[in-house]
């Protein structure tokens, strides 16, 4: 057994015993690699069912990484260009003065439509048309490309639209059939999950404190009046069948190392398999913003589609990792300096920062580099 693995196997194994998480998978991916492929305690509270390294876990925003790596192994082939008009593609988006917003505004998360309405409720979020034509005729919170602002719920749409529209296809069929089916990982990695595979998922559970949190959080956070509690991750959201089974790309249902896997196949060959160029991924992982985020009120380092930075370290001091959190404590991510892909999905869903994630992600940059 290779030391990252021991060392990860012995963190996680110590989680769960604790008490602090319920069920836990880490996986790691270095220069095309698995090198760590751990899992801990169980998948579902009721049954007992253990944790296996197949078992997909709803991994909320997590998903918004694999939404951008569908729309750069698209553009990567020529079919769209990040400067391109959103409304070139989408005429209807141009509504309220929103017509000079590009795909790479929308991937910055500067197109200025982060809300949705108040009473939304997760069957409007089921309804792809809906809620496409609510966030087109929408008007802006900022003139698109002016100022960035975490688009929480909106972006999967628009982002899936513009995929949509440029293929003709939803984004789940596309994610399964350029990304996902080559990399062998098409029944670990989904958005809309299939209702034959709604059995296989890990359950999620509220974690002790989750309520608290939440309600210690200033109302009056733009973040919470653009995403209304209906619609906010959490446990109960992350079970509902209705939004497992449907496709809001601004969230995913993934295992661990499929997800590693993804990102590992964005620095490099994996099994033969490599889903952008080099030209390619030194572009969508360079600093495009780093502006206050309109949404939180503190500076973001964004790429295009990627969150700059590892998890609990400062961001600044760690440019080259990029990829994405997830609320509730999963996440994952590449770094171009190390060659590595991590990726950790859990059960046991808490709002705020992700212990697990910054001790685990840390002690696996050390090892890395060691």
């Amino acid at each position: 057994m290779n030391i990252m693995q021991k060392l990860v196997q012995q963190a996680i194994d110590q989680l769960v015993e604790s008490g602090s998480e319920l069920g836990i998978q880490v996986a790691v991916y270095q220069h095309g690699e698995l090198v760590v492929d751990a899992v801990a305690g169980v998948a579902d509270p009721d049954s007992g069912r253990p944790v296996t390294s197949d078992i997909p876990f709803y991994s909320a925003s997590t998903g918004k990484g694999v939404t951008a790596t569908v729309v750069h192994v698209l553009a990567d082939r020529g079919a769209l260009d990040y400067d391109t008009p959103i409304v070139e593609l989408w005429p209807e988006f141009g509504a309220h003065g929103k017509s000079k917003a590009t795909i790479r505004h929308a991937l910055t998360h500067s197109i200025g439509v982060p809300a949705v309405p108040s009473d939304l409720t997760v069957q409007d979020l089921a309804d792809w048309d809906r809620m496409c034509a609510l966030i087109a005729s929408s008007e802006p919170w900022w003139e698109p490309g002016t100022k960035t602002g975490y688009h929480a719920m909106t972006w999967g749409f628009v982002m899936g639209e513009i995929v949509r529209r440029a293929t003709d296809k939803p984004i789940s069929q596309v994610l399964r059939q350029e990304v996902a089916a080559p990399l062998g990982i098409a029944d670990e990695l989904f958005f809309g999950v299939p209702e034959s595979e709604l059995g296989r998922l890990a359950r999620l559970e509220e974690a002790p404190g989750s309520a608290a949190m939440m309600a210690a959080v200033p109302a009056d956070l733009p973040m919470f009046k653009a995403t209304p509690p209906a619609v906010t991750p959490s446990a109960e959201y992350g079970n509902n069948p209705v939004v497992l089974a449907s496709d809001i790309p601004s969230g995913g249902t993934m295992s661990a190392r499929a997800v590693a896997r993804m990102y590992a196949a964005l620095l490099g060959e994996v099994d033969g398999v490599r889903l952008v160029s080099d030209e390619r991924l030194r572009e969508v992982t360079a600093l495009a913003t780093a502006d206050v985020d309109q949404m939180v009120g503190f500076p973001m380092p964004r790429a295009l589609g990627y969150n700059l930075g590892r998890p609990g370290a400062d961001p600044q001091e760690t440019l080259s990792v990029f990829g994405m959190p997830g609320m509730g404590g999963s996440a994952a991510y590449a770094d171009t300096a190390t060659g590595i892909s991590f990726a950790l999905t859990k059960n046991r869903f808490f709002p705020g920062p992700s212990v697990a994630v910054n001790q685990i992600s840390e002690l696996v940059a050390k090892a890395a580099t060691s």
